[in-house]
């Protein structure tokens, strides 16, 4: 048993910062009463975390291969637990923001480095089966964050939510001090600070801009203004990458249309898939009265088909081309989404939205093996780790992005189904507070045409956000099938990058787009 201490260590540090990215989901209406937080604020203690593990796995990567892989597994874990604690004792939503951030950070060191130490801890047969099994790992963690994330909330507040990671750290750190031996890549190359300090800005501009397009509006001068830092950080951070000889990213990947195919997949998928559960939580708790635990089995379908489907993908689909597994698969997340639009009117239940949240999560488990696979073999093998670093990278930007996003979109539907005379209720609503405003509405005829119109008004936004979702997945869907051809990718032949003396990789460290 002492052999597998290695992959126990890897394993619960990668269950515990991927439980993270969905476990607050159903705690934010809790979260929103005691911090009295408005709808920008909830969408930023999800956003952050995403943000923060997109703009630096591929930067901790390059640090881990350097510095070493486990020390940079050792710090972040220290860094998570740290600033776990300190989101669990935040007195207001500035400080749980800033310190989900430190989290993102600390999760970006760790999961930057898990495979890179499998990697180096197994050899033949013993590394598919920590493989698999580190793969399953990550399949289950998005499967039980929500409803690990209701238990802790309901029996013990939304803190331990954030509190429970202590004793997993310790107990990750004291495995990983016993068992796990420190690699690194002795041709190193430095790390692209210039490329990482764009790539943040340019992400969080844009992210910031589009939080605040409820508030602003799109034509606002913040909004413009925003958005074209946002454009202008990411002009230069190409820029930057083009004339760098050790960039962060080798842009000369996108030559490849594969590449492109499984980038644009990659980020869409996380968008329309995940990034409006945030919403539906807030609609289950404040306006349909329920739990935190009930509202956790609620999602349950879509994580757990995800997970069923995933297991038994990579047996039932070998050898059929990634183009329609993937593509297949975007298009079951569009049409999850249409569905769920389709089924829900006002009055409606939290039926309704079963059979589309099933239809997602097959579609989820179908695309998400192929997509890995797919990003190593359209590139050289030098360059394997830096492309599932980049597909990483996608992912997460995806759900940050999409929670943005689709939080505009559902904040308008809100609007919209209030009608002129109840817009000023839009922002409690968002923000979870349904519950407050029915009952401090007048009893009797006054009450129900209430609750009519807050129900009007949720089923509008909802529907609306499962129409952009939907539109994301096919677009999705729509890019594969133009971009992919035939059967599965040869690695690409290396292309030249001119003004370069290495291409540089970021080794094992960076491929982490198995089953995030």
């Amino acid at each position: 048993m002492r052999k597998w201490l290695p992959l126990t260590a890897v394993c619960l540090g990668a269950f515990m910062l991927l439980v993270d990215v969905t476990i607050v989901t159903v705690a934010l209406p809790d979260m929103s009463a005691d911090m009295h937080t408005g709808f920008a604020g909830l969408q930023w203690v999800m956003d952050v975390y995403a943000l923060a593990l997109a703009a630096l796995l591929l930067g901790a990567g390059s640090l881990a291969d350097r510095i070493g892989r486990r020390r940079v597994y050792l710090i972040g874990l220290g860094l998570f637990a740290a600033a776990s604690l300190a989101c669990g004792l935040a007195t207001g939503p500035a400080e749980l923001i800033a310190f989900r951030a430190v989290q993102g950070i600390g999760g970006a060191a760790m999961f930057a480095t898990t495979m890179a130490l499998l990697s180096a801890s197994y050899q033949g047969r013993d590394r598919g089966v920590a493989f698999g099994v580190w793969g399953a790992v990550n399949g289950a963690a998005a499967a039980a964050g929500p409803i690990i994330g209701g238990l802790l909330t309901e029996n013990f507040g939304w803190r331990w939510i954030f509190f429970i990671n202590l004793p997993v750290s310790a107990l990750a750190v004291y495995v990983t001090l016993k068992a796990v031996a420190e690699s690194r890549n002795p041709h190193a190359e430095r790390l692209d600070l210039p490329g990482m300090a764009t790539f943040t800005a340019g992400a969080a501009a844009v992210t910031y801009a589009v939080i605040r397009v409820g508030e602003n509006g799109w034509g606002s001068p913040t909004t413009l203004g925003l958005l074209g830092l946002g454009a202008a950080a990411f002009a230069a951070f190409v820029l930057v990458e083009l004339r760098s000889t050790r960039p962060m990213l080798d842009l000369s990947l996108f030559r490849s249309r594969t590449f492109v195919a499984v980038m644009a997949a990659g980020l869409l998928l996380s968008g329309a898939a995940f990034s409006y559960l945030m919403y539906v939580s807030l609609w289950l708790q404040s306006a349909e009265g329920m739990s935190p635990v009930g509202a956790g089995l609620v999602l349950l379908p879509l994580s757990a088909a995800g997970f069923v489907v995933a297991a038994v993908a990579g047996r039932l689909l070998h050898g059929v081309p990634p183009r329609l597994t993937i593509g297949g698969g975007l298009l079951l997340i569009g049409l999850g989404a249409l569905l769920q639009a389709w089924m829900l009117d006002a009055g409606d239940g939290w039926t309704a939205l079963v059979p589309g949240l099933l239809v997602t999560g097959v579609g989820v488990g179908a695309a998400t093996p192929a997509l890995a696979a797919t990003a190593m073999g359209a590139v050289a093998p030098a360059r394997a780790g830096m492309a599932g670093g980049a597909l990483n990278t996608a992912r997460q930007l995806g759900t940050a992005l999409g929670i943005a996003v689709l939080g505009a979109v559902f904040h308008a539907g809100l609007r919209s189904g209030l009608g002129e005379g109840g817009r000023g209720l839009a922002e409690p609503l968002a923000s979870g507070g349904a519950g407050q405003v029915l009952a401090e509405a007048p009893a009797g005829a006054a009450r129900e045409a209430l609750t009519g119109l807050v129900e009007a008004a949720f089923a509008s936004g909802l529907r609306e956000t499962f129409l952009v979702s939907a539109a994301m997945g096919l677009a999705g869907a729509l890019a594969v099938f133009l971009l992919l051809r035939g059967g599965a990718p040869a690695a690409a032949a290396p292309l030249p990058r001119p003004r370069t003396k290495s291409t540089g990789t970021h080794g094992p460290a960076g491929a982490q787009a198995v089953r995030n």
